[in-house]
């Protein structure tokens, strides 16, 4: 018989009825969807549990099967879990009146830190934490990634604006005899300078445009991989409206800067030597 693991159990209130199952014989006991597909079961099939694979004593019946909250902490374990009431997990466990942790809701504007200090002081053998100080405990893995993704980011608009500078500064040596002919005929500096710069902007526009095409169209493949992977409907890329106004602000200001870089650096240049007679 195949190993299951039983590694989180909740008392279920919305699929199981007040009185335990384990009164009438049979406890019933909530499956994971994916452990549900995985084993083939149904509502209403009947297991062999335990807390070893040689200790399959305890039966129970499938009483429902759900969907649990994606949870990138978990995500990769591939973990299976079963949902039980208390007072049939106790008996499975052989351990009564023993939790290894449980949590409290609050009334809205109770402060956490101060219910969770007064809890700590009341009594030994537990230790009472906010839901926040878990949450950051358990996120330090995401925020090194998140770090990390940050100086990749960093170096990649970095070396997108030295790549842009350069691609602005052989647009405008090309346009030296069309900037050379605009000075001949009377059109000033200015004109010229205004007009490479929003020739710029444009381009800048079109890249942003693209790029947010783009990123999109990897986001959405990247989920689908993963997604089906690992049978999740956890979000691995997201690109939210935030990311996409940075990106274009950034897009703008660095086509801005390049493009007037290299406009100054053309029009500052007399009309002779953009003729190539000087």
């Amino acid at each position: 018989m195949r190993r299951i693991r039983l590694l989180l159990f909740q008392i279920l209130l919305a699929f199981l009825p007040a009185v335990p199952a384990a009164a009438q014989g049979v406890p019933d006991v909530a499956v994971e969807r994916r452990m549900a597909d995985e084993l083939g079961l149904r509502v209403g099939d009947t297991l062999r549990i335990g807390t070893a694979p040689d200790s399959m004593r305890l039966q129970a019946r499938v009483a429902a099967i759900y969907e649990p909250a994606a949870d990138p902490a978990t995500v990769l374990r591939r973990e299976l879990r079963v949902r039980m009431h208390l007072p049939d997990l106790a008996a499975l466990l052989g351990r009564r009146d023993r939790v290894d942790r449980f949590g409290v809701a609050l009334a809205t504007g109770v402060s956490a830190d101060s219910v969770a200090h007064s809890l700590s002081e009341s009594a030994f053998g537990y230790r009472a934490y906010p839901s926040t100080q878990i949450a950051s405990e358990s996120s330090q893995t995401f925020r090194v990634v998140s770090r990390f993704h940050r100086a990749i980011a960093v170096i990649t608009i970095v070396a997108s604006a030295i790549f842009l500078l350069c691609i602005m500064l052989l647009k405008v040596e090309e346009r030296r005899m069309d900037a050379a002919v605009m000075r001949f005929v009377g059109i000033s500096r200015r004109t010229i300078f205004l007009a490479l710069l929003l020739e710029a902007v444009v381009i800048a526009v079109l890249g942003a445009a693209v790029g947010v095409l783009v990123a999109w169209a990897a986001g959405v493949a990247t989920n689908l991989y993963y997604q089906r992977r690992f049978d999740t409907t956890l979000v691995f890329s997201l690109v939210t409206p935030e990311i996409v106004r940075f990106s274009v602000a950034l897009s703008l200001a660095l086509g801005l800067v390049a493009g007037a870089l290299a406009a100054w650096r053309l029009v500052r240049t007399r009309p002779m030597v953009l003729w190539g007679r000087g």
